[in-house]
């Protein structure tokens, strides 16, 4: 039996998702493979909310490198062929689209090391909190190679082309402070509080309107695939859609009968 490298726990409303694979976490297609099943488990599990974590030393440092070479020995080294090239972008694009997918808000908690694909990992969550020593960074260029995991997308809507270029032509790090001022992280913590702070901020999400939190994030996301008058269509369909959820009935009525911020949701 293949060895667990994706732990799930629940805490309460919040599902935690750790990643425990050697002393950096490489996502290997078989860690990969794993993380996508867990993803998968959760969608109609009820889950307010999902935290992913490296645990405190770091998050993740990357692909498994020796995965891009047919034969890893230097006397006789060769890359990877387009077949096995396609198969690992393969695995990101699907686990990474996994974790995308969940219909809750989904949160990095980064600690340490968030490179190449455990900075795209960090990406395909909704939200980004990170310690203090976290460094974030997109290093494939320095191996003569791109971003496959959703780096070159889903960091440029992110921080903007210009400064994903940066981060992507120079295969520079980022640390934390730096990372929130381009908009990278949306928190940053004192490292002995990331855990408490990541957690925290999900089960706040969890107590939230899951079903108006599921259509906001959809249509966040599908907006941003096409113009802006699309986007806006697909604005005025979710607004219609949320109307007929039962968090619009305890929301609009609460807010009438107690004012705003009062509604209490489960």
């Amino acid at each position: 039996m293949a060895e667990e490298h994706v732990h799930l726990e629940r805490r309460g409303d919040v599902a935690l998702i750790t990643l425990a694979n050697g002393k950096v976490n490489a996502l290997s297609t078989a860690v990969l493979g794993q993380l996508e099943a867990t993803a998968g488990r959760l969608v109609d599990d009820g889950v307010g909310a999902v935290v992913i974590t490296g645990g405190p030393r770091l998050f993740a440092a990357g692909a498994d490198i020796s995965e891009f070479a047919l034969d890893a020995d230097l006397s006789s080294f060769r890359i990877a062929d387009a077949d096995r090239v396609r198969g690992i972008g393969a695995a990101f694009v699907s686990a990474l689209g996994a974790v995308a997918a969940l219909p809750c808000p989904t949160i990095a908690s980064v600690s340490g090391f968030a490179l190449g694909g455990g900075c795209e990992l960090a990406l395909a969550c909704d939200l980004r909190i990170a310690s203090t020593r976290a460094k974030f960074g997109q290093p494939e260029i320095l191996l003569g190679i791109i971003p496959g995991g959703g780096g070159t997308q889903r960091l440029a809507r992110l921080v903007g082309p210009s400064r994903a270029k940066d981060l992507i032509l120079s295969g520079r790090q980022v640390g934390a402070e730096e990372a929130l001022a381009m908009g990278l992280v949306n928190r940053v913590v004192a490292p002995d509080e990331l855990d408490d702070a990541a957690l925290g901020w999900a089960t706040e999400l969890a107590a939230g309107p899951l079903d108006a939190m599921a259509i906001a994030k959809r249509v966040i996301d599908d907006g941003l695939e096409g113009d802006l008058d699309a986007g806006l269509q697909i604005e005025q369909d979710g607004f219609v859609e949320v109307f007929a959820t039962g968090d619009a009935t305890i929301g609009v009525r609460s807010f009438l009968e107690h004012g705003p911020g009062n509604a209490s949701f489960h």
